[in-house]
């Protein structure tokens, strides 16, 4: 008798139905990291993000609040200080400087109404120069974080609720947006923050912006750090310093002129485009 080797019978397998072995050595699928598991939680954390920098803001403001600096910021406290503030920009020739232009752009971030006294009170402790160069550098800092703060902040509810209009006025500000930033900082008639959160909201660019900003707001600058350098006696025997010189038509008009001259580019290109075979 020969011994005939049976095979092994084959395992059965039913139609539709895997082997059960097969579903356990069969990796799972991983959930992709990149999808958030819960769509709230990542809408939440989306609106938080934006929000951020508005809340460091008002997180600050409130600092700055409680501190008692904000009281400070009248003349009578600058008549009250200006010899011991003066002995310390001597004292520390850096650091006040610094400390001076780190004021200054918070000033003007929070918006707090008195920037037209702490750029008088630069030419005062530093001179006309000097004071206005750290004040023009201050504003433009502060007008940049409340720019950035606006634009990440309130951003995406503008684009919802006025897209039709910003589409509109768009083009025109990539165009020039520049020229017209630059007139409405030269003249010292808007509102500063006004002007700050209106370029923000309408999606200008932030070169352009900070640009017209630090050139625009120099002769204003300037002319209250002149203000400031000469007005030290009239706080030493109580008196207030009068601004509204800055309105004179001997300083406005000059202003009224460099507006007009830097809206020119603007007036050249539409006589442009209604003739087009050129000026």
């Amino acid at each position: 008798m020969f011994n005939e080797t049976v095979p092994p019978p084959m395992p059965t397998i039913r139609a539709g139905r895997p082997d059960r072995r097969e579903c356990h050595d069969r990796p799972r699928p991983q959930p992709d990291p990149r999808r958030p598991a819960d769509p709230a939680l990542s809408l939440a954390v989306r609106a938080l993000r934006h929000l951020l920098p508005l809340l460091l803001v008002v997180a600050i403001g409130v600092t700055l609040w409680k501190s008692g600096l904000a009281n400070e910021l009248s003349w009578a406290a600058v008549a009250r200080h200006q010899a011991a503030l003066r002995a310390l920009v001597a004292a520390h020739p850096l650091a006040a400087p610094a400390t001076y232009v780190a004021i200054y752009a918070v000033i003007v971030a929070f918006s707090i109404p008195e920037a037209a006294l702490v750029t008088v009170t630069a030419g005062l402790l530093f001179g006309p120069w000097v004071g206005g160069g750290l004040a023009v550098l201050g504003a433009t800092l502060g007008a940049v974080v409340l720019f950035l703060v606006a634009r990440t902040a309130l951003a995406g509810f503008t684009a919802r609720r006025a897209q039709a209009l910003l589409g509109r006025i768009r083009p025109g500000l990539e165009r020039d947006g520049f020229s017209y930033l630059l007139a409405l900082r030269l003249l010292p008639i808007v509102p500063f923050w006004l002007v700050n959160l209106g370029a923000a909201l309408c999606g200008m660019r932030l070169f352009p912006y900070a640009a017209a900003t630090l050139i625009g707001i120099i002769p204003v600058t300037l002319v209250f750090s002149w203000i400031g350098a000469g007005v030290g006696d009239v706080l030493a025997v109580g008196g207030t310093p009068d601004l509204s010189q800055v309105f004179s038509p001997a300083i406005l008009g000059p202003l009224l002129a460099l507006a007009a001259l830097s809206l020119a580019p603007v007036v050249w290109r539409r006589l442009r485009r209604r003739s087009p075979e050129g000026l």
